[in-house]
């Protein structure tokens, strides 16, 4: 029961905080692999990339993969219940007290100040998450950053034939899943 509370609660701060939609919590999921231990860094690449693929938002997304992945379904409802906690309160607090919140000249100066930290945490995630993607040793001694590179440029070129560009974009999930599968990056 700890274990769910502390979820909720992890979560509830992750959305109070995580301005910028989904790719602003990733910073804060980066800091749970140490603070809390509920998953690796590995683990979260693969959340990130789950969450990427699935429909829906990706922080919520990612929120239900953490939650579930760390204390079963509860704990991925738990997790989801507590990142959007925060946004119905404050959206319920704007449109009951605060008309013309977006015109106030004190909050376009905040989130003035907010863009450029969010877009830092985020830039940042991403540096994270390419040294552990994409610059790992593997048993084999190549570098995935090697097999990504060259298969994200023959994605590139297969995008440009007109047959392949109007396949439905199941098709090339389906096709990275299995490619992945086959050479298991």
């Amino acid at each position: 029961m700890n274990k769910l509370i502390d979820l909720f609660f992890t979560f509830f701060k992750i959305g109070l905080f995580a301005v910028g939609g989904g790719p602003a919590t990733i910073p804060y999921l980066m800091d749970l692999v140490e603070s809390k231990n509920w998953y690796t860094m590995k683990e979260l690449t693969n959340m990130i990339a789950i969450s990427e693929s699935t429909p829906g938002p990706l922080g919520l997304n990612m929120a239900t993969y953490a939650g579930f992945h760390t204390a079963g379904i509860i704990g991925g409802l738990m997790a989801t219940l507590g990142l959007v906690t925060p946004s119905v309160i404050v959206i319920i607090l704007i449109a009951k007290f605060l008309s013309n919140f977006s015109e106030n000249r004190y909050v376009k100066a905040a989130f003035c100040g907010i863009r450029p930290a969010v877009t830092a945490l985020i830039a940042m995630a991403v540096y994270n998450l390419c040294k552990v993607s994409l610059f790992v040793e593997t048993d084999f001694g190549f570098s995935p950053a090697i097999k990504t590179i060259i298969l994200a440029i023959i994605v590139f070129f297969a995008m440009q034939n007109k047959k392949l560009k109007k396949l439905h974009p199941a098709c090339w999930l389906l096709a990275a899943a299995i490619v992945g599968i086959v050479f298991r990056f």
